[in-house]
């Protein structure tokens, strides 16, 4: 962290000095990291005697079900009511793992309206700065779960990371990371994964936890996706896959279900760029995946109305499915030098 994040969180570690009314938020369609630093939070706040409320647009995997905790969130689409009072007694809300107000979908009119100080711990590319009081935000950390790390230790509060708290940080490292395949070549994320273990983190438990909970119904998914709706584009070293509202029906889609599926064209020698595009009510949820140095942030903020990191981006589309397709297609030339690379591990 720098100097001016340091005095940032001097002022909030003075902020919180005395008892709070706290609402934790995170963003829409909540990830690994978006639950996991925001329990974590949760958690070391309740240890320091504040009221605490953590607040989740809508509904998480249940892949993430077992992060301690978790139960006691409220989903605003099922108990908008209370989220509401929640937030309108808020002393503090903190907004987690996202760059933007509008980025916590039906939160947002909310967030925006509240009177409460809203500090900011994120590790999104251009944060919105303007929309909140205090900013810690780094695109230089692995996930939002390890700046909550670095925030509780500059509260000077490493001591009271429990078990709770540090398998809650190690889910969203963990799934911020894929499983340290990405966003992770610093030593920083290693040794504070390392302290997690240390405070009571079972590695492998964890990891069957997240990743070895598939349905059966979720692995059919899986296997037509690859199957029947991959598109691969060899000329532009790109390959898209696309999901429609009845393909999700006909494998009785769970929230949760499609995480990872844009991850498998990756593991094709040749692809640098894989691309999934799921069918929802009002428009197409888009979400892109790069090898190297091929920016997706820039790519989709450029083209379809989104953002996030270098290797990892979401956008939208308001048309249909095959439109959607034929607008990635048209674009991708312009990418072709950019995207037509060999990584190399070979040894100098």
């Amino acid at each position: 962290m720098n100097k001016i994040q340091v005095d940032q969180i001097k002022k909030i570690k003075k902020l919180l000095s005395e008892k709070r009314k706290i609402v934790i938020t995170t963003h829409n369609n909540p990830d690994g990291d978006a639950i996991g630093s925001s329990m974590a939070l949760y958690h070391f706040l309740i240890k320091h005697g504040h009221k605490v409320d953590a607040i989740v647009p809508n509904m998480y995997p249940q892949f993430l079900a077992w992060i301690p905790g978790v139960s006691k969130m409220i989903v605003y689409e099922n108990k908008s009511a209370k989220a509401q009072t929640l937030l309108a007694q808020a002393e503090i809300v903190f907004c987690l793992d996202y760059n933007a107000i509008h980025r916590t979908g039906s939160l947002a009119d909310i967030l925006e309206r509240t009177e409460a100080k809203r500090i900011l711990i994120d590790h999104h590319i251009d944060p919105e700065t303007d929309s909140f009081d205090y900013c810690i935000s780094t695109v230089d950390t692995s996930s939002t779960a390890e700046l909550v790390y670095n925030f509780i230790q500059h509260l000077g509060g490493l001591e009271f990371i429990d078990k709770p708290i540090a398998e809650s940080l190690y889910a969203g490292i963990v799934t911020d990371t894929g499983s340290f395949s990405f966003s992770c070549n610093n030593n920083e994320t290693f040794e504070v994964t390392a302290d997690l273990i240390g405070r009571g983190v079972d590695a492998q438990k964890l990891h069957r936890l997240i990743y070895d909970t598939f349905s059966e119904s979720r692995l059919r998914l899986l296997g037509y996706a690859i199957h029947n709706r991959m598109i691969v584009w060899e000329e532009f070293n790109t390959a898209l896959i696309y999901l429609t509202k009845a393909d999700l029906k006909k494998f009785d889609y769970q929230v949760g279900d499609t995480e990872g599926i844009v991850n498998y064209p990756l593991n094709m020698e040749k692809i640098n760029l894989s691309i999934l595009l799921t069918e929802k009510e009002k428009m197409i949820r888009m979400s892109f995946r790069s090898k190297g140095k091929f920016s997706v942030n820039d790519f989709v903020r450029k083209h379809f109305n989104g953002g996030g990191h270098m290797n990892a981006a979401g956008g939208k589309s308001f048309t249909t499915i095959e439109k959607t397709i034929e607008n990635v297609k048209a674009v991708l030339p312009v990418y072709k030098k950019d995207l037509d690379y060999v990584l190399s591990y070979k040894s100098k």
